[in-house]
């Protein structure tokens, strides 16, 4: 019997590694009196389902106001819940990248495809904002650049960061819609239908809350038919051709506003998804098996106009 030797990883990445777990805390109120605790959490942890809640109550894993419970019960008037989430294996990230900008404050990167902005969808220490902390502690720095906005795993390119907790409120305000702050992004679709060399399709429908079997919630187009929708949020992007190929078309997309997967939720809302996107699909329809963190599309965030500064970094040779 051998052992299967796992594949070497690409320099510039951080194995796989088993991270310390997670405190989660709830606070329920008198209208969940009587509710049991398996069915409230999953209620609002819906990838679980309450035979799972049961295991990991009997398994020591959640606290009622500060005792461990090994049973399920009724909530009393006011509780406070508390899930230590075991320790799990993050995969495998890149973490390395270059600096665009830095003027010891302001810190501008190029963020590689695959790493993870801020912990959630899995991943906890493997994060960007966990790397400049660990690096800046490293180095004996007095602050530490964190993110101010968040790219999605698989998209690439400038990221934005601050080290001063003044800067980063300034520079949120920027990414809100009336600032003027302008994003370019390269972007690999479906052919989109009536957009020609030379010419601009401008794309204002509303990005919306819909059901979604693992996560309960998530982002997405309008559908087609009077589906359910939670919330909504207006959304702006402009779309431009700059090649054509039997596969597909290479775009730049400006974007005003930054909503939730907005390019992604676009494309798919014309009918053009980005290439190899699992989550977003043709006819307006979200895969019930993937998340907005599976990777597969081709998203790089290319230029950015912000106050008085312009940055650029162009696709990685592979895009």
């Amino acid at each position: 019997m051998t052992c299967q030797q796992a594949e070497p990883l690409p320099e510039g990445w951080r194995a796989a590694a088993l991270n310390q777990g997670w405190m989660y805390r709830d606070i329920t109120h008198l209208g969940n009196q009587g509710t049991l605790i398996s069915a409230l959490l999953a209620e609002r942890y819906p990838h679980s389902c309450e035979d799972v809640w049961l295991r990991r109550i009997a398994a020591g894993e959640i606290r009622l106001n500060g005792k461990l419970l090994f049973k399920d019960r009724p909530l009393p008037a006011q509780a406070e819940l508390l899930w230590h989430r075991p320790g799990w294996i993050e995969p495998a990230i890149p973490d390395s990248w270059s600096v665009e900008y830095d003027d010891g404050d302001l810190l501008v990167i190029n963020k590689p495809s695959g790493l993870p902005v801020m912990p959630g969808g899995g991943f906890l220490q493997h994060t960007l904002a966990t790397l400049l902390d660990q690096r800046s502690r490293l180095l004996g720095e007095p602050l530490v650049p964190k993110p101010v906005h968040r790219l999605g795993r698989f998209t690439s390119g400038l990221q934005v960061c601050a080290r001063q907790p003044t800067t980063r409120a300034a520079l949120s305000r920027s990414f809100q819609p009336a600032s003027g702050t302008r994003k370019l992004y390269h972007a690999w679709s479906q052919r989109v239908a009536g957009l020609e060399f030379g010419k601009s399709l401008v794309v204002k429908t509303d990005v919306v809350e819909r059901p979604h079997a693992l996560l309960g919630w998530v982002w997405g187009p309008l559908p087609q038919s009077d589906g359910l929708i939670r919330r909504r949020r207006t959304a702006h992007s402009e779309l431009k051709l700059l090649d054509r190929c039997p596969q597909g078309d290479r775009l730049q997309v400006a974007i005003t506003t930054g909503r939730p997967h907005q390019i992604r939720i676009h494309l798919a809302q014309l009918g053009s998804p980005l290439l190899g996107d699992p989550l977003y699909l043709n006819d307006q329809r979200i895969s019930d098996l993937a998340t907005p963190g599976n990777g597969g599309y081709r998203l790089h965030a290319w230029r950015l106009q912000l106050n008085d500064l312009h940055l650029c970094c162009e696709p990685p040779s592979t895009f």
